[in-house]
């Protein structure tokens, strides 16, 4: 096997685990909450603080490598999710696995950048488009492996470990990486790279972090005045961080966000529709996986194979995504937000329906036609938005494009799941619940039709696209499509 090869599938598995463990979470949280007697702030919180967490590191992250060796902090990154891997396996508490959960995702962040920068140094232009094809395809195979194998190891309950194992899964795994990696990957560097901004992490960071800890920790935490202060502080801090990027871009071009990005009209609607997507993801997955395990009693394996059924969807619409978005544009993506905002009402309709005889064979059409939906949105989304960005900032862009993935998908778990907890109550009966998933999904229904609205905000006129741009937007549909199937 030629060296090439290994080092690319070292560098395509590490990414494989990163999403495998996302997904392999969100059917493990019913058991971590009966095991741990965890909160259902700190479920929220074992989800998004992994994800903001990674989003805040993922620009750094890619920084670091350019800067000091891809091969170097790609081993100190799965050296590092593998430790706090066993970290969370052996955590005690809510708090511990959270804090786990967030030091994990800081060292996803700074392992997952090397992926797709090490292929530009690896292949020539004209063999990079099979490897992104590959990594995506990869990619979406790792979240459907995520919540089947979770599902089934959490319910089998593998060697006494319970949930325990869909985190100790990860240390062998990264031991092999780091032996790979440090033989095959090449260690490459940036010629000219941009200089870190670490104060645009803190800020930020510290931004996203004032409007989500109220929303998730509000409700235990009664709505005090502090939480209602935290809330009024995030606009604040978000000015805080503009007028900093803006210094920074001044002074030496290297601000964590090109905010000149934001001024091009299809890169800032695009932008809006995928965080919207993404709320509407994150906000599905809390509601309806919490709610089909502990409200109806289904296993991991069986909420995992329900979820599966949008992945069945997707498939199938798959091969017509490419050439309707080529014909029709961002009506297309218009057309993949309305369809899946009425699947969940359709799913929303089941629920009621069925009452306590729901099974997952009741859910399947609905959340098919999702999948089909989700499909029409995403294929198009990311040429649609990066076709008029200037070639030298498409790879910029489409790293802003996976940061505010991230960032979406975790809103959409706090504001779900403040409406989903604070409906069930702290004595949840299962008509309390029921109400829960309800509003819950009302959520995911509004950001989903929200999202296929803004996209009629997009530019119209679709001119051909220049052969750099395509080469940049490859890189971000490389790292945006392992997210597809998972609600990542």
């Amino acid at each position: 096997m030629k060296k090439r090869t290994i080092a690319i599938t070292t560098l395509i598995v590490a990414q494989f685990m990163d999403l495998v463990d996302t997904t392999i979470t969100n059917v493990a949280l019913p058991s971590i909450k009966k095991d741990l007697h965890a909160t259902d702030a700190h479920l929220e919180w074992i989800m998004a603080g992994y994800l903001l967490a990674f989003a805040v590191l993922l620009i750094t992250g890619g920084r670091l490598g350019d800067i000091y060796g891809r091969r170097t902090v790609f081993l100190i990154g799965v050296a590092g999710f593998g430790a706090t891997s066993l970290w969370a396996s052996a955590a005690d508490t809510g708090q511990l696995l959270v804090a786990a959960r967030v030091v994990q995702g800081a060292f996803a962040g700074v392992m997952v950048p090397q992926v797709l920068s090490s292929v530009q140094v690896m292949y020539e232009p004209a063999e990079r488009g099979k490897i992104y094809g590959l990594i995506g395809a990869i990619s979406a195979l790792g979240s459907v492996v995520g919540l089947i194998a979770g599902g089934w190891m959490v319910g089998a309950d593998l060697f006494g470990l319970g949930w325990r194992i869909v985190f100790l899964v990860n240390v062998p795994v990264c031991l092999l990486l780091l032996a790979l990696a440090g033989f095959f990957v090449p260690n490459s560097r940036s010629e000219d790279p941009l200089k870190l901004d670490l104060l645009g992490v803190v800020l930020a960071a510290s931004g996203v972090f004032l409007i989500e800890f109220p929303l998730i920790d509000g409700r235990m935490a009664d709505w005090a005045p502090w939480i209602w202060g935290m809330l009024a502080a995030a606009p604040v801090m978000v000015i805080a961080f503009i007028l900093q990027q803006r210094a920074k871009t001044r002074r030496d071009g290297s601000a964590l966000l090109p905010l000149k990005l934001f001024s091009d009209h299809g890169f800032s609607s695009g932008l809006v529709v995928q965080i919207l997507f993404w709320m509407a993801n994150g906000g599905y997955m809390i509601a309806l996986g919490y709610y089909l395990q502990i409200a109806l009693g289904f296993s991991p394996l069986a909420t995992g194979l329900t979820i599966f059924a949008m992945t069945v969807g997707s498939l199938l619409v798959t091969p017509a995504g490419a050439p309707l978005a080529k014909k029709f544009g961002k009506y297309v993506i218009f057309a993949g937000g309305l369809i899946q905002a009425a699947a969940f009402v359709w799913a929303i309709w089941a629920v009621h329906d069925q009452g306590k005889d729901l099974s997952g064979w009741d859910l399947a059409p609905a959340l098919g036609l999702s999948g089909a939906g989700m499909v029409l949105l995403i294929v198009p989304l990311l040429d649609e938005a990066l076709r008029s960005v200037p070639p030298a900032s498409a790879g910029a862009a489409s790293g802003v494009f996976t940061t505010f993935q991230q960032v979406g998908y975790s809103m959409g778990v706090a504001v779900a799941g403040v409406v989903f907890f604070n409906t069930a109550g702290d004595r949840p009966t299962f008509g309390t619940y029921n109400d829960a998933v309800t509003y819950g999904l009302w959520v995911t229904v509004a950001a989903f039709a929200l999202s296929g609205l803004c996209a009629l905000f997009m530019p119209k006129l679709r001119p051909h696209t220049d052969p750099a741009t395509a080469g940049a937007q490859g890189r971000g549909q490389g790292q945006g499509a392992e997210a597809v199937a998972s609600g990542r």
